[in-house]
């Protein structure tokens, strides 16, 4: 059974920073892609950004490229989403998702999801 559990979100002012870690029970498998997705109120949820299976990083290049990095600790079953230089756009319920052998930023092509935790970034 794969479990996803994420933590660290919060109320940050704009341009502060905030670490999400989501403890993954897959993590010490080589088979999974880990990644973050987000969802506003009244908007699609979106990739964020992810590490594959094979060891790829890739990040939503229009939204959080170069100021979200993903990273990952197979020993401690953790992946991590530190996220600086906040916006109040980046206000959301964030996510972690999981799948099996797949390089994707497409939402349905993760089987597996954490319950979300909420990150608002005030103006």
């Amino acid at each position: 059974q794969v479990q996803l559990v994420e933590s660290g979100g919060g109320l940050v002012q704009a341009g502060g920073s905030l670490r999400l870690s989501c403890a993954a029970s897959i993590l010490t498998s080589s088979t999974y892609t880990t990644g973050w997705f987000r969802q506003a109120p009244g908007k699609e949820r979106e990739f964020v950004a992810a590490i594959s299976w094979s060891g790829h990083t890739s990040y939503n290049k229009d939204t959080v490229k170069g100021r979200f990095t993903v990273s990952r600790d197979n020993a401690k079953n953790t992946l991590f989403l530190q996220m600086n230089s906040l916006k109040p756009e980046d206000t959301a319920v964030y996510y972690c998702a999981a799948g099996e052998f797949i390089e994707s930023d497409k939402a349905y092509e993760y089987g597996y999801w954490g319950q979300g935790t909420q990150v608002t970034v005030s103006s």
